[in-house]
């Protein structure tokens, strides 16, 4: 049996021709970058994260940048965040010459710690990124900065507490698009209009620049696909949930499972983007599962602090131990919508044939 990590032809094949009519709906207008396909998607986004504003973007990473921009993070700030996450997290606070300032994780959740980020945050400190890793929502820090969610991996898990979140629309999430995607949501006026102007070079009229932004326009083709896909989350949730816990049942019920691997925390607003386990000996269970076909993934292998264009930061292997001991243990498991209750049995039977 094959088990891929993910299946985006089971997820698009129901969805084909509606994903066709909303592309040749585009491409009768010619309207092909922002324009009113893009509106409709963010005023009905925006509804559904319980947002005054959403405003659509290039990608997930242009959204966190737009974000940090903003706000006005630039040369010699300090930006707390997690070392734990994909590297767009710390690269946008880099690419403004911020300093990303990492703290490390709860073990448990594998979120930013709250009081070591609280911790780790000086008279420097412009804002906070806790990251809502994996699809499970991540508390933030008591500072007095702006607090940016990133929230690529939670779309909807929870109401907006901080600043603003950060989306994307990378095709694995759970809202996908056909390709890079992403958007800003907030209940700041001041925030969603500067990131309007951001994203189109800081243009406000047209060729006229007050400030200076950059290219992080939402084509109108992936904004039409969203759409089509944005009534249905709720029900992909809903799937994402029910295999969780089927995966629970059946790792309870199945013998051979040692008890050192760990299954994710279960909280009510968790959605699932990942089912992550921390499993002894993952390294040599991951080729394991590989050959019996059965795909996985490892989110991360290299925490953030460790990676060397961050060297200069000064970090050193043991600096953030909770961080190093999840990138050595975590093992992504298939958990997309579509997945079979066969395959999900399939799959914890061969991780107990290893064990």
């Amino acid at each position: 049996m094959r088990v891929p990590l993910l299946d985006l032809s089971a997820h698009h094949t129901p969805l084909r021709e509606e994903i066709l009519s909303a592309l040749s709906r585009c491409f009768d207008t010619g309207q092909f970058i922002l324009g009113p396909e893009v509106e409709s998607f963010e005023r009905e986004l925006a509804r559904t994260v319980l947002a005054k504003h959403a405003v659509g973007l290039s990608s997930g990473t242009d959204a966190l940048l737009a974000a940090l921009m903003a706000i006005g993070v630039g040369q010699g700030d300090e930006v707390v965040t997690t070392p734990f996450t994909f590297f767009a997290t710390a690269g946008a606070i880099a690419r403004l010459g911020a300093r990303p300032v990492f703290a490390d994780i709860d073990p448990l959740s594998f979120h930013l710690d709250p009081a070591k980020a609280a911790e780790a945050a000086s008279d420097k400190t412009r804002a906070v990124i806790p990251v809502h890793l994996f699809g499970r929502a991540a508390s933030a820090p008591r500072v007095p900065v702006p607090i940016i969610e990133d929230a690529a991996q939670s779309i909807g898990a929870i109401p907006l507490a901080g600043t603003c979140g950060c989306l994307s629309f990378f095709p694995s999430k759970n809202l996908g698009a056909l390709g890079d995607a992403g958007a800003i949501y907030t209940n700041d006026d001041a925030v969603a209009d500067r990131v309007r102007l951001l994203r189109t070079h800081g243009s406000r009229p047209k060729y006229f620049h007050p400030v200076l932004g950059a290219n992080f326009r939402l084509d109108a083709i992936h904004a039409a696909v969203l759409r089509v896909k944005l009534p249905r989350l709720a029900g992909y949730t809903r799937a994402r949930r029910q295999n969780a816990e089927r995966y629970r049942n059946l790792f309870q019920g199945t013998k051979g499972i040692p008890p050192e691997l760990r299954l994710p925390e279960d909280t009510p607003e968790h959605i699932y983007n990942q089912f992550v386990v921390r499993a002894p000996r993952r390294d040599e269970l991951r080729d394991h599962l590989a050959r019996a076909g059965v795909g996985t993934e490892i989110y991360y292998p290299l925490p953030l602090h460790l990676q060397p264009c961050f060297a200069y930061l000064g970090y050193r292997e043991g600096s953030l131990p909770h961080a190093e001991r999840a990138a050595r243990e975590v093992l992504a498991l298939p958990i997309y919508p579509e997945l079979t209750e066969e395959q999900q049995a399939f799959v914890v039977a061969q991780i107990a044939s290893f064990y």
